[in-house]
């Protein structure tokens, strides 16, 4: 959960780098997230259920979305890319695997363009010494 909050306090921050357990963690929590209130919506007969998103995940998906890219755009960073390539997101199936394959892979060693390693550094942003 400390992931998820790391990656909500950081809701519009583009620059730096975010390892994969930052982004990793942050789905998970938004898929179950969202699963349950998917659930509510469906329980409640929401507005817009029955199309599949109701009010309570139109609104959540909504608040979402720009963290869910910031933090994107970071993981993205963290391997040597610019954050364009979010951009890969629009296209249906052929983006998705683009990104997918960009977001399992390990973090580039040291430092690089965007920033000092994640994975070098301890307690969420702290600098070891």
């Amino acid at each position: 959960m400390n992931w998820y909050l790391y990656a909500l306090k950081k809701y519009a921050v583009f620059s730096g780098r975010a390892q994969r357990q930052e982004y990793w963690y942050f789905f998970l929590i938004n898929l179950v997230i969202t699963l349950v209130l998917g659930f509510a919506d469906h329980l409640l007969s929401t507005p817009g259920s029955e199309e599949g998103t109701g009010l309570l995940g139109g609104v959540y998906s909504l608040a979402i979305l720009l963290p869910s890219v910031a933090v994107g755009v970071r993981r993205l960073h963290d391997i040597g890319r610019t954050g364009w390539w979010m951009l890969l997101s629009l296209l249906p199936v052929l983006g998705f695997l683009i990104l997918l394959y960009f977001f399992v892979q390990d973090g580039q060693p040291g430092t690089n363009e965007y920033g000092p390693n994640p994975k070098e550094e301890n307690d969420m942003g702290h600098m070891t010494v």
